[in-house]
């Protein structure tokens, strides 16, 4: 990416102020609240779609069978305990029995996305609705963050709403706020910190409109940039991958910079911002990221015990009685022992963890069923089937006498995502040819999220994580919806068509949805219905 593609502003003229509402009663109190009225609603309608009937099916899904255990016991002991075999058995009988060890276990991820499904867990118990259940509320947030995060993008209420209401129907976004896994936590974190570097943005812009110099005004205290840190390093907190993401996010925050000051008459731009705002920069966003990293590991910092039998988080005391800092071996490389004894025994058990987990996430290469390329993934080449039952005729409901299926289908909905192909495409000459600052910011977080997984050609990786994605697809999508409906200015016919051609891709893809609804919701539906909706082999 260019710089200057990243930072300049879009060369199509702003959108025009909308015209002063009448004054008085209702419709004033809705014209001056307009802009929250909207995404309200439809982050009403993500709501119902995702809390109604939650707790079914009453089962581990897929990899819940890990989390909402691991989440359970940081509520109860601070860090991730052992379980038997028959666990899952003993949760969903009647009466619940709750077999956890204090033994350690060893995890593969950080605890922060446990931390967070621990708080509908303290408040439902360890139920599929209190394990689901803050999934569930992160996913509808999200909704609604995206309609608040694409007015201030795009410009238009209209088209941060049309982002957000692709989002609520979109098949995969359903499915990871309706199971008890980490994905659906990471992408609300992961679009709260893009969110508000947006609002940086606009807060630094303000500012530098006012300066008298470009290259020697001093920005000052900028709370929405460190929040942005924060909540990146919450991402982090769930799954590494947020560390691409980090530094995706903080590059493109620096080029705004150099380009805010570029705006403001700056002489030399580039050498202003490494002057003044890079390392303010690195603070704010490594800075914060680091110490809720770190912050996100207190409960294993915090317990005692022997880490055997006795209690205590998994290799909670391995620097005990040793002197160096480094693992053993990293990917079976024997490492020297570097002397680090000043540092605290606790820290340097945290990072020789950090040493196994590295090993486990970077060489996990086991076949799985579902596993696929992220070739494949934008275009939902191979989705992942989280729960299948298979049910007779004449039980649970089925009148077919073939059979019935429930199925929860990690699918996004097709058609919005083939439509979020071409406007991918879209941005990408948007951002080239016209220096579009918005395709910029949305193709960046596309970069930071997706490409770092085409690294990982041998690893065991799923279509799933690409959740996090879905917001920034969206957004892709109403930009391109937008462009449709016509720039400011143009004849009445050009927008009635525009509209037209705009409305039935939203449409088709509300439509598409509602045929796969029964698959994201283990509905159960005669043996043909799942077979019509079987559209590729591959997704079988």
């Amino acid at each position: 990416m260019t710089q200057a593609a990243l930072t300049h502003p879009p060369a199509a003229p702003a959108p025009a102020a909308p015209a002063p509402a009448p004054r008085g009663g209702l419709v004033r109190w809705a014209a001056d609240r307009s802009g929250w009225l909207g995404p309200i609603g439809v982050a009403l309608f993500a709501g119902l779609l995702r809390f109604w009937n939650l707790g079914y099916p009453r089962a581990f899904v897929f990899d819940e069978t890990y989390y909402p255990k691991d989440s359970w016991s940081l509520l109860r002991q601070g860090y991730e305990g052992t379980w038997p075999d028959h666990a899952n058995a003993d949760i969903l009988s009647h009466p619940q029995s709750i077999p956890l060890s204090s033994a350690p276990e060893f995890v593969a991820h950080p605890p922060l996305g446990k931390w967070v499904m621990a708080i509908g867990e303290q408040l439902f118990g360890l139920t599929p609705f209190g394990w689901r259940f803050m999934t569930a509320l992160l996913g509808t947030v999200t909704v609604l963050m995206l309609a608040r995060i694409g007015r201030r993008l795009l410009g238009s209420t209209l088209l941060g709403c049309t982002a957000a209401l692709l989002m609520s129907v979109d098949g995969l976004q359903l499915v990871m706020s309706r199971v008890g896994l980490l994905d659906g936590i990471q992408m609300f974190f992961v679009l709260a910190s893009f969110g508000s570097l947006l609002i940086d943005r606009d807060h630094v812009r303000a500012r530098l409109a006012a300066a008298v110099d470009g290259d020697t005004v001093r920005l000052g205290w900028r709370p929405w940039r460190i929040a942005a840190g924060v909540f990146v390093g919450a991402a982090c907190a769930v799954k590494w991958n947020g560390a691409m993401i980090l530094a995706a996010f903080g590059i493109l925050t620096v080029l705004w910079d150099q380009s805010g000051r570029r705006g403001a008459g700056a002489r030399r731009p580039w050498r202003s911002m490494l002057r003044r705002d890079a390392v303010p920069a690195f603070l704010a966003m490594v800075g914060s990221a680091f110490v809720v990293y770190v912050g996100s590991w207190s409960g294993w910092l915090a317990t005692g015990g022997t880490g055997a039998d006795g209690g205590g988080g998994y290799d909670r005391h391995w620097a005990d009685g040793r002197a160096g800092l480094s693992p053993d071996s990293v990917l079976g490389v024997p490492l020297p022992q570097v002397p680090m004894s000043w540092v605290p025994a606790p820290l340097r058990s945290l990072w020789h963890y950090h040493a196994q987990m590295y090993d486990f996430n970077t060489g996990l290469s086991t076949p799985h069923t579902y596993q696929s390329n992220p070739f494949s993934w934008l275009v939902d080449g191979r989705p992942v089937s989280m729960y299948w039952e298979q049910i007779p005729d004449g039980q649970r409901g089925c009148t077919s006498s073939g059979g019935c299926a429930a199925q929860i289908l990690g699918l996004g909905t097709p058609f919005l995502w083939w439509t979020a192909c071409f406007a991918l495409v879209y941005l990408l000459w948007r951002w080239f040819f016209r220096r579009d600052w918005r395709s910029g910011a949305v193709l960046c977080a596309v970069a930071g999220i997706y490409l770092p997984w085409f690294q990982y050609q041998e690893r065991t990786i799923f279509s799933f994580y690409m959740v996090v994605l879905v917001p920034f697809l969206c957004l892709a999508v109403a930009q391109m919806l937008g462009a449709m409906l016509g720039p400011a200015g143009c004849s009445p016919e050009r927008r009635r068509i525009g509209a037209i051609g705009a409305g039935a891709i939203v449409l088709a893809i509300v439509g598409c949805f509602a045929f796969f609804y029964p698959l994201y919701t283990a509905e159960v539906i005669p043996m043909s219905s799942w077979q019509d909706r079987m559209w590729f082999t591959s997704w079988i």
